[in-house]
């Protein structure tokens, strides 16, 4: 619990998880406000079509986590806490655990706000969470989120520097994912196995999906779309685990 503790002081303690939770707030509540402000008979409002901005608010999350450990390699901090507490792998899970819960709680804030705005927004429009793929939609955001703020801990522990592990984490996102499904041939068949792909699939499957998004056919369900990209992040965490004990801090 002190280990908890310490990682959550020292995560609250620099501007930019502060930042980055409210970008992610404003830039996923805009383009929510947005895409249900515009919407017309041809594309109704639904309660997928509030979530999915959601993706946005992710890769500010993302940066946050990464940011989490990134700025302790800059600094030096994370010498000092290797220091004090030689199980690094404690201090990882700690790290990770804080940065993670985090995430969760942001994601259900951001999702339940976008959802808030979809209602205010389009009061005829049919958006009560009357199934249990509506509360995925909405509260799986938060899942998510969590899930991806993993990775990036991950992913900023490996490279230690903030601007290489967020570029490798957004352009892997928003760029490499869909280059590699836009691939003739193989595209169709490797974009299931894609970790940010899966996480949307999740969010989105099971319902019409909102204008633009696609949900590919996918050798699992929703939720297996969510086991394999905890799975991803889990062996992502295992690896730098491994890597963050065998090298100097």
């Amino acid at each position: 619990m002190t280990l908890l503790a310490v990682e959550r002081i020292k995560l609250f303690s620099t501007r930019s998880p502060w930042w980055c939770m409210l970008a992610a707030l404003a830039v996923t509540c805009g383009f929510t406000a947005l895409i249900t402000g515009t919407s017309g008979d041809d594309y109704p409002v639904s309660v997928q079509t509030t979530q999915f901005a959601s993706n946005f608010g992710l890769m500010v999350i993302l940066v946050m986590a990464a940011l989490a450990v990134t700025t302790e390699y800059r600094f030096g901090t994370i010498r000092a806490t290797f220091q004090a507490v030689p199980n690094r792998t404690a201090v990882l899970l700690a790290k990770t655990g804080v940065v993670a819960l985090l995430a969760g709680v942001v994601g259900e804030v951001v999702a339940f706000a976008s959802w808030g705005i979809g209602k205010v927004m389009r009061p005829s429009a049919d958006l009560a969470l009357n199934s249990a793929a509506d509360w995925r939609h909405v509260a799986g955001v938060g899942l998510v989120f969590a899930v991806g703020a993993v990775l990036a801990v991950a992913v900023g522990t490996l490279v230690r520097h903030t601007a290489g592990a967020v570029t490798l984490l957004l352009v892997w996102a928003l760029l490499v994912e869909t280059l590699l499904s836009a691939l003739p041939t193989v595209g169709e068949k490797i974009q299931p196995w894609l970790p940010f792909n899966a996480a949307s699939n999740f969010m989105l499957m099971g319902g019409t999906p909102p204008p633009g998004a696609s949900v590919v056919s996918q050798p699992y369900g929703p939720w297996g779309a969510l086991a394999y990209f905890t799975g991803v992040a889990a062996a992502g965490l295992v690896i730098t685990i491994v890597v963050a004990n065998r090298r100097d801090a």
